[in-house]
């Protein structure tokens, strides 16, 4: 399957779904999960250094995806390494993008469930998501980044807003001394913090539909630079508000800071629905690229209509994602899902530019 003429993306509009791809569960399990395994205040520096690990594989998966213009990596990749080798290769990454979906939407779910909609029967919530979801994706690339385009801002200053009020029960000393147990603890935390920006592989997939390719490096930066900071704020702010020993043991720490104060006298005197509501819409913007590159992955690969594919693809997300019975076992799906994350975006995309580069050299 060809990609439209009409589908052209700019590079901002490139970084946009970026950065809507990694602001999905993170922004309220990424405290506890990194404090779990640093087990000091110095998150913080872990959330840095994965950040720029994550920029590094961007970076890396940018360059390679600009020298194959107007191809995504379902494409190129059978080209470097033969329609087999490469085809199965696709396919993983297609079975990656729709276990991520699934991931995304049950995620979505347990949360409703539990502060918004009690009682409501979680196939429903999942059901009618997936449905307006794949509404959004079937015309196309163009509405999808539109509407990202909206939600982004939105977001953004919504929750700074929170975050900022959140600074009324903020404590210095809850994020001190600084490498007290020296640098091993930061280092621990890494690997957790690096998979929290897990959404800068879609460039893989973008850069075909870029109006100037040559400039997806630029995308990959602006597009990490914002979860970046937002990461970064969200493991002080909450850390500095409930500390190490309390992020632990809690499930959604970000929520319970922002539950554990109010406003008096304001139209809204609690703003965990506020937060609800633009996590509720990055985790839409989450599930509808990673669907919408798994049915892109599929048409390419098998030469069929990409509407088939999503219309294939809807039972199968809905069934993965009732598979965990609980949410340790959903958390675990996650982990599992990162560390898949890792295999195949790090390696991978080196060897497929080390082969493109070999490929361009040996015709010259």
């Amino acid at each position: 399957m060809k990609n439209s003429s009409k589908d052209r993306i700019t590079t901002i509009q490139t970084a946009v779904i970026i950065s809507n791809f990694m602001l999905g569960s993170g922004i309220l399990t990424l405290p506890r999960a990194s404090a779990a395994q640093v087990g000091t205040p110095d998150v913080w520096l872990s959330v840095i250094i994965g950040g720029l690990i994550a920029l590094a594989a961007g970076i890396i998966m940018a360059i390679l995806s600009k020298l194959h213009v107007g191809q995504t990596v379902f494409q190129f990749n059978q080209q470097l390494l033969g329609k087999w080798i490469g085809g199965l290769i696709g396919l993983s990454f297609v079975i990656y993008f729709f276990m991520t979906a699934s991931y995304q939407v049950r995620a979505l779910s347990e949360v409703t469930v539990l502060f918004l909609l009690e009682g409501t029967p979680s196939w429903v919530i999942v059901m009618v998501f997936m449905w307006v979801s794949l509404y959004l994706m079937t015309s196309g690339i163009n509405p999808i980044v539109r509407l990202f385009e909206v939600i982004l801002p939105i977001t953004i200053v919504i929750y700074m807003l929170v975050m900022l009020m959140s600074l009324r029960i903020f404590e210095l000393d809850n994020l001190r001394p600084v490498l007290a147990e020296g640098i091993m603890p930061v280092l621990a935390g890494v690997k957790t913090t690096a998979l929290s920006f897990l959404g800068v592989e879609i460039i893989l997939v973008l850069t075909a539909f870029m109006s100037n390719p040559e400039k997806s490096v630029k995308a990959v930066a602006y597009g990490i630079a914002i979860p970046f900071f937002i990461y970064l704020i969200t493991v002080v702010i909450v850390i500095g508000g409930i500390s190490v020993e309390g992020v632990v043991t809690r499930t959604w720490p970000t929520l319970d800071l922002v539950r554990s104060f109010e406003l008096s006298g304001l139209i809204f005197e609690r703003f965990e629905s506020l937060l609800l509501v633009i996590w509720i819409m990055q985790i839409y913007s989450t599930f509808t690229i990673t669907y919408y590159a798994a049915g892109l992955g599929l048409s390419q690969i098998f030469k069929v209509n990409i509407h088939k594919c999503l219309y294939a693809l809807l039972p199968v997300v809905f069934i993965i994602s009732t598979l965990p019975k609980n949410i340790n076992l959903l958390f675990s799906f996650g982990d599992m899902l990162g560390m898949s994350a890792f295999y195949l975006f790090v390696p991978i995309p080196i060897l497929l530019l080390m082969l493109t580069k070999w490929k361009k050299r040996s015709k010259s």
